[in-house]
């Protein structure tokens, strides 16, 4: 389609004229402003084509309404889980901490926002507040309370989906809604100090 090999400084071009004559050749400012703008060409040209979607069926109109495309906010990564330790300490938004609730702390999500958090490994999840800042380990994404590890079958380090939950996404908002009467706090381990 085009020839790009007038590019090279000993071939010719498209023209005919040899590049290493240089009577008929541009100064090298031109030259490479005219291969730039070959080159520029040649690859819009091409991904027009290639980008191009296909010509709808005659008399067919093509429509994506900007309803039916959903993105939700959602990340992968490993999460851990804190319980006695740090039972009953203040959290980021000032309640106690409550080991047998079903929180978790995260670095960036709002305080107060609910998030659907699914173990990778045995496809088991709940709904979790976020009610804290955290973790503090780098190579973590989440800590999960007791609670919430135990439901997720999450012993010490599991690799977890962590949903937003929107307003907007009507299923997982019922789904929500529906969890809540399953989430009273868990009885307290019975702890044995000798």
């Amino acid at each position: 389609m085009f020839d790009l090999g007038c590019l090279a400084f000993d071939n010719i071009c498209m023209n005919g004229y040899n590049t290493r004559d240089r009577k008929n050749t541009l100064s090298g400012t031109g030259r490479r402003r005219n291969r730039v703008v070959l080159l520029a060409a040649a690859l819009g040209l091409t991904s027009t084509i290639v980008a191009s979607p296909p010509a709808p069926a005659s008399g067919s109109i093509v429509s994506t309404p900007a309803a039916s495309i959903k993105h939700h906010w959602f990340q992968v990564g490993k999460a851990s889980w804190y319980g006695t330790r740090f039972q009953g300490h203040k959290t980021a938004t000032g309640e106690r901490f409550d080991m047998n609730a079903f929180t978790c702390a995260h670095r960036t999500l709002p305080l107060g926002s609910w998030v659907r958090v699914t173990n990778l490994h045995n496809q088991r999840s709940t709904f979790l507040r976020v009610n804290d800042r955290g973790p503090m380990s780098g190579n973590l994404i989440m800590d999960l309370s007791y609670a919430a590890a135990q439901k997720l079958g999450i012993q010490g380090l599991g690799k977890v989906k962590v949903e937003k939950v929107s307003p907007s996404d009507v299923q997982m908002s019922e789904d929500l809604v529906a969890s809540l009467p399953e989430m009273s706090p868990m009885p307290s381990p019975i702890i044995v100090v000798r």
